[in-house]
């Protein structure tokens, strides 16, 4: 007999060489209808595997993340299975699952292409093979058997894959039906579990992501166990279209990208500026109460600085080529991260236990070498400015300071809306198996992965473990949000590192005289400013909080007649601090309110020859809300009421 240890702690005894499908059929039928895939010691793995040793074990279901990944690596072996079927001679290259749903990268032989107008055809064949229900079966299998098998089908990639990627000892297939593939899993235990799939669209990858290289066809494709979880997800991803970061922030005049320029590289526009700048001023004045000093660093370093911190050896094919001085031979890096940088701000004289906390922050903005492929609106891109700061603290304040980094976050969530059920957390941490990822000693990690642990418990927050996430120098916790219609996005994020203090040796007096390191806590409530402001876009579909839009009010002349007194009323805003323009184009009222609709004005307000003569305004607001006639001063002052409140989430003070 083995002893089986649920997630609630409770353990069972079942013999040896159970199943999970058999533990869930133990537990209740319903569950085991439900269930698909099962998580052993940590390792998600196929409901038909084999336990034979005492274990952990969690049952996935589709809804969990663990199980969606199962179902779409199944699916996109379904997937290739399909195109097997329906082009001879197709070349197969990687088919993994992603955040929502999967891919496989995919090349026909004499230039074919596959084309949008072939999806109907590909996605009916994989519906008629995931209707046989055929079984997904693991085999582990030696290279040389491995190159045997996929150079008799005519895979080049394949054997590419296997001749340079892996090792004897360690391959495995899955074979369903005629298709066979190379993987790890985990896997479904056969395709009838897959009820419905799309195929959303299609793109060019460069084999391996080598420009040199051939460059194939990605199919996107996305598969539920019920009809209806396809149609909720097809309708949802047509309200996603329409709030589209890249189209609302055109419309709005925030931003834009310029070839000229660079690709991945964005220009805030004056609005997109204005808009920016407020959030920083924002999160400025909290910080300033949480005791952060704000410094600037060069958007260039030393290569040196960055082969100390370990940036170079870990990140170092994601930055740009260093820039080499020939006269000097010396060599600098666009900054990839703003945390060596501080490192010496801390470092650049004595530091006393009296000193610590010290808290220095910057609104940074770093440079990472993104394929040009991967480059995605303000989501993806080679430039971006991280809301950063780093905190240089004892040992005995790691907990304490790790809260008011989490009291920060929170706050901010909260401002825009995120209520507790719409906000996530993982605590990521080393990989265990793999700590050839990772700087430091095996008690750095410890101390580091128990204080942000600690911390979660004390605040009551459901922060689930995942390993082998961590950065490489400490372990952190990831905040995530779920937008208006339900799609998750990694925003903030703290970290707790022991390893940065030492490869800087940076050092403080403690009071006994000794010299001690100090923790380093690295935090960024935003995550960055870019990918936070696509969110918020896409979050609220450009209806931002009326503290933040970049016009709150567009006043509106019925006719050039009343152009002056438009004009005074914009004057008489502005003096109360009122964000207010004035169209004056010679259009039609009507014509007028549509394209301020379009541009998202919460307030708008037309005034013709009764306001001009009684000194009023006739309000409207954004999207057909409340209409009325009031004066200036009323106007203003309802506008600046509305604001106090939705900054009232701000007024936050440090709790000790």
């Amino acid at each position: 007999m083995i002893n089986i240890t649920f997630p609630d702690g409770s353990v069972r005894p079942y013999e040896q060489g159970i199943t999970g499908l058999q533990i869930a059929e133990s537990i209740s039928p319903a569950l085991a209808r439900s269930v698909v895939s099962c998580g052993v010691n940590g390792e998600t793995v196929e409901l038909n595997r084999p336990i034979n040793a005492d274990a952990k074990i969690a049952l996935y279901k589709f809804e969990d993340e663990e199980g969606k990944h199962s179902f779409w690596h199944t699916s996109a072996h379904l997937l290739a299975e399909a195109l097997k079927e329906l082009y001879p001679g197709i070349q197969f290259g990687f088919g993994p699952a992603i955040e929502a749903g999967f891919f496989y990268d995919v090349l026909l032989p004499n230039g074919e292409q596959i084309k949008e107008g072939d999806f109907a055809n590909i996605e009916k064949k994989m519906m008629e093979l995931a209707k046989k229900d055929e079984p997904l079966v693991r085999k582990e299998i030696s290279k040389a058997d491995a190159m045997a098998s996929f150079g008799a089908d005519g895979q080049t990639y394949k054997c590419e894959h296997i001749e340079q990627d892996l090792e004897d000892g360690s391959i495995t297939t899955y074979t369903q039906g005629n298709f066979t593939d190379l993987c790890k899993g985990p896997h479904l235990v056969s395709t009838g579990a897959i009820k419905a799939v799309k195929l959303t669209s299609i793109a060019g990858a460069f084999w391996r992501g080598d420009a040199k290289r051939e460059q194939m066809q990605r199919l996107y494709g996305i598969s539920f166990p019920k009809k209806k979880m396809l149609d909720d997800y097809l309708v949802m991803l047509e309200e996603a279209k329409k709030r589209d970061h890249r189209k609302i922030g055109k419309e709005m005049e925030l931003f834009m990208f310029s070839d000229r320029v660079g690709k991945g590289l964005p220009i805030w526009l004056p609005k997109g500026t204005d808009l920016r700048l407020r959030l920083q001023d924002m999160l400025r004045a909290i910080q300033k109460r949480f005791g952060y000093q704000e410094v600037i660093t060069p958007h260039i370093g030393s290569k040196n600085l960055y082969v100390t911190s370990g940036h170079y050896a870990h990140y170092g094919k994601d930055s740009f080529q260093p820039i080499h001085t020939p006269e000097e031979d010396e060599e600098y890096m666009l900054k990839p991260m703003n945390c060596p940088h501080h490192c010496e701000v801390f470092a650049w004289k004595p530091r006393s236990y009296k000193d610590l906390p010290f808290r220095c922050a910057e609104f940074g903005t770093v440079y990472r070498y993104e394929k040009s492929g991967e480059l995605h609106g303000l989501t993806r891109v080679r430039s971006f400015t991280q809301d950063d700061a780093h905190i240089f603290c004892r040992p005995d304040q790691v907990k304490s300071e790790f809260l008011r980094v989490l009291d920060i976050i929170q706050a901010v969530f909260s401002i825009f809306g995120f209520k507790d059920d719409q906000v996530e957390f993982q605590i990521s941490l080393r990989d265990p198996n793999d700590k050839d990822k990772y700087i430091g000693t095996d008690e750095m990690w410890a101390s580091a992965q128990n204080a942000i642990i600690e911390a979660c418990k004390e605040r009551g927050l459901n922060a689930r473990q995942e390993e082998g996430e961590a950065a490489f120098y400490g372990p952190k916790l990831d905040c995530m949000v779920k937008d208006a219609i339900g799609r998750r996005w990694q925003l903030g994020t703290i970290q707790v590192d022991y390893n940065l203090p030492v490869r800087f040796d940076l050092e403080y007096t403690a009071e006994d005289n000794s010299k001690q390191r100090p923790v380093m806590i690295h935090r960024a409530p935003f995550g960055s400013m870019e990918r936070f402001v696509a969110v918020l876009i896409e979050h609220t579909a450009g209806h931002f909080p009326l503290w933040l839009t970049p016009d709150q009010v567009a006043i509106l002349p019925i006719s050039e007649k009343y152009n002056d007194y438009a004009e005074q009323v914009r004057r008489f805003l502005d003096t109360k601090g009122v964000r207010a323009t004035v169209d004056n184009r010679n259009e039609k009222i009507g014509r007028k309110i549509r394209d301020n609709e379009l541009k998202r004005v919460p307030y708008m307000v037309i005034v013709g020859e009764k306001e001009a003569a009684e000194g009023n305004v006739a309000m409207r607001q954004q999207g057909g809300g409340e209409q009325a006639v009031m004066s200036m001063a009323e106007f203003a002052q309802r506008i600046n009421d509305e604001v106090a409140e939705q900054l009232s989430a701000t007024n936050i003070e440090p709790k000790d």
